[in-house]
C-alpha cells in the first residue's frame, strides 16, 4: 500500500511520439510502439493488481487490459499476484460501449468507475456487462476517493494506467501518479488536436507542474524508455535499486 494515503502505487505508462502525442489528429489509436514496446507493456501488467483505461481506449481500440500470454501470467503468480489481473475502466458520464471488446473476455472482473452524470439507462446497461459499476463525485470523478476503494474493496496495492491522455492529467492534477513509465517513438505526428500524454485543461502556472524525477533511461532499436518518478517539492526522492 503506498505510505500512509491508503491507495495503491500508481504506474502511468504510455507509448508517445517525438513530439509527445498519444494518436495522430484523427485521435484514432493505431499502437505505433515497437514489439519491444508491447513486450514492456506486458511486463509492466505483471507487477499490477490492477490495470485501468479510460472509456475512449476501451471503445476504439480492441483491448482486453489483460496479462497477455502464459509467461507473463506465470510471472504474476512468482510474483504472489493473481494469475489474471483486476480490470478499471473509468468513464465519467458512463457513455462506455456494452459491447465493446473487453466485456467479451471475461477472465477477471471488470470494474467501472463513474460519477453522478451517468444516466440510469447507461448504469443498468453497464451493470448488466461488468463485475461493479460505482460512483464516485457528481460531476467531477473523485479520483483519490476512488483509488481508496480498490485498496479497500479489491486489494489493489499497484495499480498500471494506460491513459488516454484525459485521465492521465486527471491523476497528475489530484496527484495520484508515483511514476511514469514512456516510450519514445521516432515519429512526428503533429496536429493541434492530438492528443497528448496529458490533456485536460492543464497548469497555468509553471510552479503547479508535476515535478518528475528520471529515474531510468535505456535505448531500444530507434526507441527510448524513460522511467521518471514523482518528485514532490520539498521532498528528495529515493534513487532506485
Amino acid at each position: 500500500m503506498h505510505g500512509m494515503v491508503n491507495r495503491p502505487f500508481v504506474l502511468l505508462n504510455a507509448a508517445i511520439s517525438a513530439d509527445g502525442k498519444l494518436a495522430p489528429a484523427n485521435r484514432s489509436y493505431v499502437p505505433f510502439g515497437s514489439r519491444r514496446d508491447q513486450e514492456h507493456l506486458l511486463e509492466l501488467r505483471a507487477t499490477a493488481d490492477a490495470v485501468m483505461s479510460g472509456a475512449r481506449t476501451v471503445d476504439s481500440f480492441a483491448v482486453n487490459l489483460g496479462p497477455g500470454a502464459a509467461k507473463y501470467r506465470r510471472l504474476r503468480v512468482r510474483r504472489g499476484l493473481a494469475e489474471y489481473n483486476l480490470r478499471v475502466v473509468v468513464s465519467g458520464a458512463g457513455t462506455i460501449d456494452p459491447e465493446a471488446e473487453i466485456f467479451r473476455h471475461c477472465f477477471s472482473p471488470i470494474i467501472i468507475l463513474t460519477t453522478g452524470r451517468i444516466t440510469p439507462a447507461r448504469l443498468g446497461r453497464l451493470r448488466a456487462v461488468a463485475d461493479d459499476v460505482r460512483i464516485f463525485g457528481r460531476e467531477k470523478l473523485n479520483l483519490a476517493a476512488a483509488l481508496r476503494w480498490l485498496a479497500k474493496k479489491w486489494g489493489v496495492r499497484r495499480l498500471l494506467c494506460e491513459g488516454g491522455g484525459e485521465l492521465n492529467a486527471a491523476l497528475f492534477q489530484a496527484g495520484l501518479v508515483d511514476e511514469v513509465h514512456l516510450t519514445v517513438c521516432p515519429l512526428i505526428f503533429g496536429g493541434r488536436n492530438s492528443p497528448t500524454l496529458a490533456g485536460g485543461e492543464g497548469v497555468k502556472l509553471l510552479a503547479r507542474a508535476s515535478q518528475l524525477r528520471l529515474a531510468s533511461l535505456k535505448r531500444v532499436g530507434g526507441e527510448v524508455f524513460l522511467t521518471y518518478r514523482r518528485s514532490p517539492p520539498g521532498q528528495p526522492i529515493r534513487e532506485p535499486t
